[in-house]
């Protein structure tokens, strides 16, 4: 339901005439409502289990104006059909003669839809710099919302950086402006550093800029979302990890109350507070539902396990990176390495690949992947002192770091294996083919995933 009216402008929402307002009836007419949705058409089916009686119908369809009303949907459209017969769905049935309201068809051929995102601020997500020569860099992306024409001036996130629009160019030449949902490639007026990710903006009305926000959350995995978790966010076209703060509430889709909740389970719906590790560009998503939705992926099987509606940040602050610096008592106590570690979701550690610079490669793109820090030291040509150096840096900060340089000398790799243990993994005498060589590197990796609950008893005790 989530996926499919995430871009819907009317949700049918059927209603079983024999049966009334279900729990299911609920959750999906809050979904449309959390989803922006402002037209239900509510399909009342079977009422030729209820002998097509008028009454039936009118306290069904006053139940459901009830709950479309508390839930703020604008336009609600009541329409007793049965799909058996097709009484109502495409022609008016004779069956019916007290109801003189459209048929189930008609209603979705006259309705009058709200098309407001061309009269929207810009948004223009990056999702690719294309650069064929050195004559030619053009950013290419959908256009979220808004209007952009040559000579417009443009803000680029996060750099701040104001510039014009050159050209808008597209399959067919350029074009004289681009209004959303179009594809285009921007030429600009002035070399910026951009990249995936990054957004061209209205200068005028900025979207909010913050690693922190809250959001309402719609949970489609079975394994539950836990506080302190931390997994991935795609949000317009950046990807980021990102963390649960905690859970303002959770919705009870009975009574469509709020109640206390540490975790959410398939289905559930709450306000969640997060945090990424980087700066994310958004609207609140009743203001824009392209820049105020996003959706969370689990970094291990790559599963779609969540979707979300921002509400809003808690810094509120507007096209300037939100920059908040401790004072007091917390100021003077340093970052500990737990701290660091729960933020990575990851213990640190070392793994050897020497000689093998095109496999660590490799391991390096797939540990990022799955959601880890990870770095690759070729390290050829720096002194043994400048390596043991640069991995002591590494594991302080609580990454994995693998070396793919020469053979380490004997003393070197004896103070390694000394100062490391158990952090250090050498695969380089491993004779396996390479499929099998990354599968037991990712292994590994997984062991060393941070155990929030296991830390937490380990301090209680």
């Amino acid at each position: 339901m989530a996926t499919g009216a995430s871009t819907a402008d009317l949700a049918v929402i059927l209603v079983d005439a024999t049966k009334g307002i279900l729990s299911q009836t609920r959750r999906h007419a809050f979904i449309a409502s959390l989803l922006g949705i402002r037209h239900v058409l509510a399909a009342v089916n079977k009422m030729d289990l209820a002998d097509f009686r008028e009454d039936v119908f009118l306290n069904l369809q006053r139940d459901i104006l009830q709950l479309t009303s508390e839930l703020g949907i604008a336009h609600t459209q009541c329409v007793p059909i049965s799909a058996l017969a097709g009484d109502n769905v495409v022609d008016r049935s004779h069956r019916t003669i007290w109801y003189q309201g459209p048929t189930l068809l008609e209603h979705l051929e006259t309705v009058s839809l709200d098309t407001e995102k061309a009269q929207e601020s810009l948004r223009f997500p990056i999702q690719l710099v294309i650069r064929p020569d050195a004559n030619f860099r053009g950013f290419a992306g959908r256009v979220a919302s808004g209007v952009i024409r040559p000579g417009d001036e443009v803000l680029a996130l996060p750099s701040g950086r104001k510039t014009r629009v050159r050209s808008i160019v597209s399959y067919d030449g350029d074009l004289p402006e681009a209004f959303a949902p179009m594809s285009v490639t921007l030429q600009l007026e002035d070399e910026i550093d951009l990249s995936r990710g990054d957004m061209l903006v209205s200068p005028a009305t900025p979207p909010r800029v913050s690693k922190k926000f809250q959001a309402m959350v719609v949970w489609l995995h079975g394994s539950p979302m836990e506080v302190g978790e931390t997994i991935l966010v795609k949000h317009t076209a950046k990807q980021a990890k990102i963390r649960s703060l905690r859970i303002a509430h959770r919705v009870n889709i009975h009574t469509l109350e709020r109640e206390q909740a540490t975790e959410l389970n398939m289905n559930d719906i709450a306000s969640v507070e997060f945090e990424a590790h980087a700066p994310l560009f958004f609207d609140p998503y009743a203001t824009n539902r392209d820049t105020g939705s996003f959706i969370l992926i689990d970094p291990l099987s790559n599963a779609t396990v969540g979707a979300g509606m921002i509400q809003a940040s808690p810094a509120d602050r507007q096209g300037q990176p939100e920059t908040q610096f401790s004072s007091g008592e917390s100021a003077r106590n340093r970052v500990s390495a737990e701290e660091r570690y729960q933020r990575h979701g990851h213990l640190p550690a070392t793994f050897l690949l020497q000689n093998r610079p095109g496999l660590a490669a490799r391991l390096e793109r797939a540990l990022f992947e799955h959601g880890f820090e990870a770095l690759h030291l070729d390290g050829n040509g720096a002194s043994s002192n400048a390596l043991l150096e640069t991995i002591r840096t590494t594991h302080a900060l609580g990454v994995i770091s693998i070396y793919s340089g020469d053979a380490l000398d004997p003393g070197t790799a004896e103070y390694l294996a000394a100062e490391l243990t158990p952090a250090l993994f050498d695969l380089s005498a491993e004779n396996v083919g390479e499929e099998e060589l990354l599968h037991r590197a990712s292994t590994l990796a997984d062991s060393l995933r941070f155990d929030n609950k296991r830390t937490h008893q380990e301090e209680v005790n």
